[in-house]
């Protein structure tokens, strides 16, 4: 069985096939469909910008895909980035630059009050529309400068709670076992597991 990762992202289909391991699914992502279309993510919830990738690509390759939309929300900053984590300092922003945006804009906050959570929404579609959801999420802190040099985003930045180490200091592993994603993506198997994979075969 098979299933399109809405992403062309390398880390987080390493991410993703890593969780996964050992389930009798074939993971792609779009890299093998190269004119797939680009899914604008204008929705204002994580839920639904998952949803609306995870159609369009089903609909597009004919196979059940999933996508997931995940982002940073601090409470300080109004719940920002969000759903905008992507393109916080800008639609061609990269990762760095979003997270020195990030640094400065919690600078003048004490560390004690830049609390933050990351949030997962991963949605399965199958190609006639049904679509089932998965969701994950983790609370930590905002340090002051990054730490580390594994995983992407804004890992350097964030120290999940309990923990002394930042997400890009943990190594893949130690991250997908507490990780927003990582607890979507167990919410995923074991609805795998308890239907005997039949949801990804849209049965």
């Amino acid at each position: 069985m098979k299933i399109v990762l809405a992403t062309r992202n390398k880390k987080k289909t390493e991410e993703i096939r890593r969780i996964l391991a050992g389930s009798d699914i074939e993971l792609l992502n779009l890299t093998a469909f190269p004119e797939a279309p680009e899914v604008v993510e204008d929705g204002l919830t994580f839920a639904e910008n998952a949803a609306k990738k995870a159609v369009q690509i089903a609909q597009y390759t004919s196979l059940t895909a999933l996508a997931d939309d995940s982002g940073l929300v601090v409470d300080v900053l109004q719940g920002a980035p969000g759903v905008w984590s992507a393109r916080y300092a800008g639609p061609e922003a990269d990762d760095a630059a979003n997270l020195a945006k990030l640094l400065r804009d919690v600078r003048d906050t004490p560390l004690a009050q830049r609390t933050a959570r990351f949030e997962c929404v991963m949605t399965l579609a199958c190609p006639d529309g049904r679509l089932h959801h998965f969701a994950g999420s983790v609370s930590g802190l905002i340090i002051d400068a990054p730490r580390g040099g594994n995983g992407f985003g804004y890992d350097p930045a964030f120290v999940p709670l309990g923990y002394a180490q930042t997400f890009a200091e943990m190594t893949g592993e130690q991250k997908d076992s507490i990780s927003h994603r990582g607890r979507a993506l167990a919410a995923l198997a074991a609805a795998l597991h308890a239907s005997g994979e039949k949801i990804v075969s849209c049965d």
